[in-house]
């Protein structure tokens, strides 16, 4: 008999995570690792699982979890994002819950890309008038 799954696909930055939930008991799998040895920081281990929190289902699925590309905070979000996304397909009367707190919208902030003739994206080179 398959089991029930629901997927989600969340991005930030260039974080892209793939997340399928699982009826179960709340453990979070990310890259095969459990969370606390995959993610160092509790802050952004509280931050992926505040779409639960904000929808009352915590400890109710099983979160498997498949991100690359980007560092912590950019996976973090991509995470909580790709958990919101899958939760709206468990139940789609969770939308105004997630859409008030702000966790279905992604967040378009990137990094900006390096212009020809400057060091860094803004960063000109030392002006020298002589």
């Amino acid at each position: 008999m398959a089991q029930v799954q629901y997927r989600g696909t969340g991005r930030r930055k260039n974080s892209v995570a793939r997340v399928i939930l699982a009826p179960g008991a709340g453990k979070i799998t990310i890259n095969g690792k459990p969370a606390e040895d995959y993610i160092p920081f509790a802050n952004l281990r509280k931050v992926m699982v505040q779409p639960f929190e904000a929808t009352e289902t915590t400890g109710s699925y099983d979160v498997f979890v498949n991100v690359n590309g980007g560092g912590f905070s950019g996976q973090a979000g991509a995470i909580r994002h790709g958990i919101a996304r899958a939760l709206l397909e468990i139940d789609p009367d969770f939308r105004g819950v997630l859409k008030r707190a702000g966790l279905l919208t992604r967040d378009a902030r990137m990094k900006e890309r390096k212009k020809p003739g400057l060091k860094k994206a803004r960063k000109a080179p030392q002006f020298s008038k002589r």
